[in-house]
């Protein structure tokens, strides 16, 4: 008897690549070629179908490592992961487990942080799942374990990492008209810069699905959650006008790993059509601190080595 496509599927692609769909058509996407400072997702589509992040900044050509959602932090162990230029980098050593079901689409991979020297200073185990939300739109969450592979590694206090979001141009409020608010209510770099707060949206125009031959403004954007069991919730955000965020895990101060002692981070992305809905987005924030995080656990099925569930 013939097996049921599942709704939500990850692809395995060529060129180290693989994709999310959701009903047969691409949401997401994740890039880890060697190529590559670090990997990233690009893209992470709306409901209308176009990215709602982009590669590079769109003004500042010393930007291009804003490569659309992606890892990174600029001091660990001494050596910074934030700008291309560094020799140190962060490479996919091994994928998991791809799982497909009707409720969501999950990966699970292994990344090395290593250092100039090539020698391998702290691990992170990576899930990111996609499930799929009404009217076209997904959410994504992301859930990393880090562990130290040497005896101790310090993430230095800084504005930049641990998970950064370069939204499309349309959304950015200072190149398209868009509009940056936190769970407190405010709005605009200024008011935000710095601030605590349980999640930070991004709002703007992107281009829709081309009909009579235009392409009609559509407005989606990108609200980004922070887990309350994170370190130092409320995050501290990193935020600018010119279409960038990042929940800046070591703002105010850093964190030391220490060997056999890893530190669990759990993030999500709404991908939303419309305008901002605070309402909807205080229900997501609720819902993702009452869930249980991922595990990755030897399979008990034939021919599968890992696979990924809940609790724990």
């Amino acid at each position: 008897m013939p097996h049921e496509i599942p709704r939500c599927q990850v692809i395995p692609l060529p060129d180290h690549q693989a994709r999310f769909l959701i009903d047969g058509q691409e949401r997401l996407r994740w890039h880890y070629g060697a190529q590559y400072p670090r990997p990233f997702f690009f893209p992470f589509n709306g409901p209308s179908g176009e990215s709602l992040t982009r590669m590079g900044h769109p003004g500042a050509p010393d930007h291009d490592h804003h490569r659309s959602i992606w890892f990174a932090h600029h001091i660990v162990a001494g050596e910074t992961y934030w700008q291309d230029q560094s020799p140190a980098r962060i490479r996919q050593k091994q994928w998991l487990a791809y799982q497909d079901s009707d409720a969501e689409a999950i990966m699970a991979t292994k990344l090395g942080w290593f250092n100039g020297a090539g020698r391998e200073v702290m691990e992170q185990e990576l899930v990111a799942a996609l499930r799929p939300g009404p009217d076209g739109e997904s959410v994504l969450e992301l859930q990393s374990t880090l562990s130290a592979i040497e005896a101790k590694v310090e993430l230095a206090k800084t504005n930049f990492g641990l998970l950064a979001v370069r939204v499309a141009k349309g959304l950015s409020a200072h190149f398209g008209g868009g509009r940056l608010t936190n769970s407190e209510g405010l709005a605009g770099e200024p008011a935000i810069f710095g601030q605590a707060a349980a999640w930070m949206d991004y709002t703007g125009q992107c281009a829709g699905t081309a009909v009579g031959g235009k392409r009609p403004a559509r407005v989606e954007g990108i609200t980004y959650f922070d887990h309350p069991s994170n370190p130092h919730h409320p995050a501290h955000w990193h935020v600018r006008d010119d279409g960038w965020m990042n929940a800046a895990l070591c703002m105010e101060e850093g964190i030391v790993l220490t060997r056999g002692t890893p530190l669990l981070l759990r993030y999500l992305l709404h991908a939303h059509g419309g305008d901002l809905n605070g309402e909807l987005a205080g229900h997501i924030a609720r819902r993702f601190a009452a869930s249980s995080a991922y595990r990755v656990v030897k399979s008990k099925a034939p021919h599968t080595q890992f696979a990924i569930e809940r609790g724990g």
